[in-house]
């Protein structure tokens, strides 16, 4: 089920945060229910995509430790349990919200195109994946009944997330070396060509922020908001570092655990952004 990559759904949060009703308590309440079921669900996806990966996983030098491909978990016990917990995470989605729970429903239905179609089409894989991330996000606004929530931070999202599929594509890359071919959508991939999208996203992604922090008429109007561009450039060019330099993209959402500078990058990037939404406005 990967708890580690829980950190994932922590997106829900941000319609809680950015529509300025982080301490309201029903807001609050409701977020955290949602962020617990999302976290369900996404669990389902994990089980259903370690089921349908076991083969392909027991040729990956690290992932072929994992539960069912080790054999240490049966496919049978995976799949009852990935049910179980489906029907369980639904059930409370819609009992939560029924907005939530249709979006969840929809979130929970395109990963597992995902784990058995859409994750073998070439550039689509990612699309998939990054979509999911903001559907994570808008889940979290009829939680919170946003009303001051920019789209500009949809599209940041998908930027950010496109980022972060792209640079995990080409991880897997530079970890498998030559046995990347024991993949079969990692054939469709090369280094030059996942560079240049990397390049082109991160610009976009730039821009997107930037315009962001001093256009969205939610924000406070002497555009103190744009005090966390540099927190904001500081994680984002460490975690490019991190790819192209460490060759650490392959898991992005343990690189937000266990490395401090991102850690630290995205702390100060947060810790900025409370301050001017709730203090400084």
């Amino acid at each position: 089920m990967r708890p580690r990559q829980w950190i994932k759904n922590g997106f829900i949060f941000l319609p809680l945060i950015f529509d300025f009703k982080m301490f309201v308590r029903a807001p609050l309440t409701n977020t955290v229910a949602g962020f617990a079921i999302l976290c369900l669900l996404s669990s389902v996806v994990y089980l259903v995509n370690d089921s349908v990966d076991a083969p392909q996983d027991r040729l990956h030098p690290r992932k072929r430790f994992r539960p069912i491909a080790s054999g240490e978990v049966s496919l049978v016990a995976a799949v009852v349990w990935a049910v179980v917990v489906g029907i369980t995470g639904l059930v409370s989605a819609f009992s939560l919200n029924p907005t939530f729970g249709a979006i969840a429903s929809a979130y929970l239905i395109m990963q597992v195109l995902y784990s058995f179609v859409l994750k073998h089409v070439v550039l689509v894989d990612v699309f998939t994946l990054a979509s999911g991330f903001v559907l994570r996000v808008a889940a979290g606004i009829p939680l919170v009944l946003a009303e001051r929530f920019s789209p500009w931070l949809f599209m940041c999202t998908f930027l950010i997330s496109l980022l972060i599929g792209f640079g995990k594509r080409r991880g897997e890359i530079v970890e498998l070396g030559d046995r990347a071919g024991t993949r079969a959508i990692l054939r469709e991939y090369n280094l030059p060509l996942l560079d240049a999208i990397i390049s082109i996203v991160t610009g976009a992604l730039v821009a997107a922020y930037s315009f962001y922090t001093f256009t969205a008429p939610q924000l406070p109007a002497d555009h103190s908001m744009m005090l966390t561009v540099p927190a904001a450039l500081y994680g984002l060019f460490r975690y490019l570092y991190l790819v192209h330099v460490r060759g650490e993209g392959g898991a992005p959402d343990e690189l937000v655990l266990k490395d401090r500078g991102l850690l630290a990058g995205s702390a100060v990037f947060m810790l900025t952004a409370v301050l001017v939404l709730y203090v400084i406005q």
